[in-house]
């Protein structure tokens, strides 16, 4: 985004005639500005907490906008502040901003990663673009917001955690008062019909915990096993007992996922190796399973091995909590959407997805709404399309403007209230 942007800071609602420029409007008319800092942030993708480039970009975009900004210590995060004109509560919108460790299959006249390695496989790049659209938006109607607005702009989602080192870092207390409601939105490349809003009350994403396994035994000569521990048969068990534990230990209806992808054990078929290794992923979808989940794992494995005399080496990583959204928040961004976009824009989603998102960190503290918005191109089936972390993985720029200007009307209805979220 260059000064082009900054043309269309108003003050209030423009009149033109009889008609009043909406903030969909003065979106639309960022649109091309909007395509431009996307692209810009697709081609040069950065990874993990340190991302100087785009953090610079994002600055650039900002320039000249009627915001507090500051820097993050740990990692190259930007947290924005813009005081209404009036006093009043304060609400967050939030974008991630990280690439994934992937190399990007080439596709027409798309934009493509220029870095070896690194895409923007999940969207972040739109998330970010979005974010910093809506800075624009509602910096042009600064003096119809009662209260404040927080835009973090975060590092390191996919896996590190920036959102809950953003938090220790202050983002929640920028304004001096906590957020009343946090929102982000999330595209999807498949799955869901471009330019389609989808949410849904209670647990949005899945808690996603690791663990890892080193069995250790004896090695030996295949030939005589009796002589040898074999680690490999016990392994396996374990991989088996997880399984048959999802629907032993957790009620059917609060859903456990356990999927092992990773398994290495030997070298060749004549010999007992010393040791066999896995790791699992752990999802669980709400918090009391997130939080009996460690245990019972824990405490399977460490009995199988004491049954079969070996010795067992476990690493448990916490990984992110559910995702849980506020049914009043999210009644509230459907009703807005419904009348902004139209009824057809907004659809409930039947379940939860089974991904997960560190914007939970942000909920568990703030009363949010985490929202998927369809951004399959218009050349593919969103019933097939390849789905997000894909290398083939594409989105819709046309979805930006209309992403920019949800958040930007969520923000300035949110503020418009105190208390809980308004009946929609």
């Amino acid at each position: 985004m260059d000064k082009a942007p900054r043309a269309f800071i108003l003050q209030g609602d423009r009149k033109l005639g009889v008609h009043i420029v909406s903030l969909r409007d003065d979106a639309s008319a960022l649109q091309d500005d909007l395509v431009r800092l996307r692209h810009d942030l697709h081609r040069e993708p950065e990874l993990g907490l340190s991302l100087p480039r785009t953090q610079e970009r994002v600055l650039t975009a900002l320039q000249g906008l009627p915001l507090e900004i500051s820097l993050g210590e740990r990692l190259s995060s930007i947290t924005a502040v813009l005081r209404g004109s009036q006093p009043g509560p304060t609400v967050l919108l939030r974008g991630d901003m990280d690439a994934l460790p992937l190399t990007e299959s080439p596709d027409g006249d798309r934009p493509v990663s220029q870095a070896e390695g690194r895409m923007h496989a999940c969207g972040h790049d739109l998330h970010t673009t979005m974010l910093a659209g809506a800075a624009t938006l509602l910096s042009g109607r600064r003096d119809s917001l009662k209260g404040d607005v927080v835009f973090m702009f975060q590092p390191g989602e996919e896996g590190h955690h920036g959102a809950k080192i953003m938090i220790e870092e202050g983002v929640l207390d920028a304004t001096g008062s906590r957020p009343v409601a946090a929102y982000a939105l999330h595209v999807v490349s498949s799955l869901l019909a471009r330019g389609r809003f989808l949410s849904r009350p209670g647990p949005m994403m899945a808690a996603a915990d690791t663990v890892h396994v080193t069995v250790r035994g004896l090695g030996g000569h295949a030939a005589v096993p009796y002589r040898a521990k074999d680690p490999i048969p016990v392994a396996c068990e374990m991989v088996t007992a997880m399984q048959t534990m999802v629907t032993r230990a957790f009620d059917v209806f609060d859903p456990v996922v356990v999927t092992v992808g990773s398994f290495h054990a030997g070298t060749v078929d004549n010999i007992i190796p010393d040791q066999a290794r896995f790791d699992a992923t752990l999802r669980t979808f709400s918090e009391a399973n997130h939080a009996a989940i460690e245990e019972r794992v824990v405490g399977l494995i460490r009995g199988i091995a004491a049954a079969h005399g070996l010795e067992v080496e476990i690493e448990y990583r916490p990984g992110y909590p559910v995702t849980v959204n506020d049914a009043a928040e999210v009644e509230f961004v459907a009703g807005t959407v419904r009348e902004v976009y139209g009824e057809e824009r907004y659809l409930p989603s039947p379940q939860p997805f089974t991904g997960a998102e560190d914007f939970s960190f942000v909920s568990g503290e703030v009363p949010g709404a985490f929202v998927a918005l369809g951004a399959c191109p218009a050349d593919r089936d969103p019933a097939n399309a390849p789905y997000n972390h894909a290398p083939d993985a594409a989105f819709d720029d046309s979805v930006l403007g209309d992403g920019a200007s949800l958040l930007a009307e969520l923000a300035l209805r949110r503020l418009a209230t105190t208390g809980p979220a308004p009946d929609a």
